[in-house]
């Protein structure tokens, strides 16, 4: 009897988790499922409410891809993101290193003024970015975005990458150092290779965040040729000023969002490793 009552306990719990799990799931990707739905629509088949695809026009993201300079801006947005990464996974792993390694006076205060700094939102500096993009010649530039997100993007990673790497343990340092390696090597060679799951997620979300970005691209850069993807939905426009081309936003925010997908589920695994016990195992 009260084995019976146990396995009703455990089904009863599965049940709840797997619910509760198929709800999320569906409350994640029912925006995505419908803007995927509506951008295969035309006409009047825009604005009628509907679940199930009722049309396959494939001409919103030969639109949107050919005529609305989306595929440009798709380059425009890889370039700088990618450019992001490089430069914040090179600067954090550094600035890890020595925060993490080296004791110097101040580092604990260092630290918590890096923590403070992440916390700024763009409003709040956005004169003074620009001011600076201006100064350094970058305006209406992909240099501009860049620095922007660079400079946004580098207190997330260093807090995370140094707090990775105060868990590997010093005896591989001591090690190198005695075979005589220098401290680029110890980084590039010993410590960076450990920390692949770290540096994949950092990496990643810096990516996610430059890809995204909204504000500094539409403020630093004016010329249609250099807009990111975000921007170059923003403009986006109907024949009058009340009439916008849904069909084609929402193919444009479909193939946004897809090179996203595509990195979330190639590195997955890294991910999950990265988030959860770091770099260390055992």
């Amino acid at each position: 009897m009260m084995s019976l009552k146990l396995q009703r306990q455990k089904m009863a719990q599965r049940v709840l988790i797997f619910t509760s799990a198929a709800l999320a799931c569906i409350i994640c990707l029912f925006p995505f499922y419908y803007a995927i739905l509506t951008s295969l629509r035309s006409g009047q088949n825009l604005f009628r409410v509907g679940w199930l695809p009722n049309e396959m026009n494939w001409g919103n993201y030969v639109t949107a891809l050919m005529d609305s300079g989306i595929a440009r801006s798709l380059l425009n947005s890889a370039i700088v993101a990618t450019l992001t990464v490089g430069l914040c996974l090179l600067v954090s792993i550094t600035a890890a290193f020595a925060l993490a390694r080296i004791g110097f006076r101040g580092r604990k205060y260092l630290l918590f003024t890096i923590l403070c700094v992440s916390m700024f939102p763009q409003i709040a500096v956005l004169s003074g970015m620009f001011e600076l993009v201006r100064f350094m010649g970058l305006y209406d530039s992909l240099g501009a975005l860049v620095l922007s997100y660079t400079t946004f993007s580098l207190p997330f990673t260093i807090w995370v990458l140094t707090t990775f790497m105060k868990a590997i343990p010093t005896e591989l340092e001591e090690a190198a150092i005695v075979d005589g390696a220098s401290t680029w090597t110890i980084i590039s060679r010993i410590f960076a290779p450990i920390m692949g799951p770290s540096l994949v997620t950092t990496g990643l979300l810096a990516f996610i965040g430059a890809w995204n970005e909204f504000m500094f691209a539409l403020t630093f850069v004016i010329s249609s040729g250099k807009r990111t993807v975000p921007v170059a939905i923003g403009m986006l426009q109907g024949s009058s000023q009340y009439e916008l081309p849904w069909g084609t936003i929402m193919a444009s925010s479909v193939i946004v969002t897809l090179p996203i997908v595509a990195l979330v589920l190639i590195f997955q695994r890294r991910i999950v490793s990265g988030l959860t016990h770091g770099a260390v195992k055992g």
